[in-house]
């Protein structure tokens, strides 16, 4: 949520990175913003589970990546 939040207010996420237990908006805010993202009109729980569980997975292989480390990062800006 904390990163499609700021994707969806066009916010630079080169430089932000995902704080664990850090609580942002309400339950109804978060459905909300899922929802949006998922890509389909009327979403199930299933499809919105699997959606949080595919970006939750790719999220963290980004953040581990050393092309998204902020010393060369810097060299591959939006990569």
């Amino acid at each position: 949520y904390q990163y499609l939040k700021r994707y969806s207010q066009k916010e630079n996420l080169d430089h932000f990175t995902f704080v664990p237990g850090k609580i942002e908006g309400t339950e109804k805010e978060c459905l909300a913003c899922l929802m949006e993202f998922c890509g389909r009109s009327n979403p199930s729980w299933t499809e919105l589970s699997n959606f949080t569980r595919f970006l939750n997975f790719q999220l963290r292989k980004c953040e581990n990546s050393v092309f998204c480390s902020p010393v060369v990062g810097k060299q591959f800006r939006g990569f």
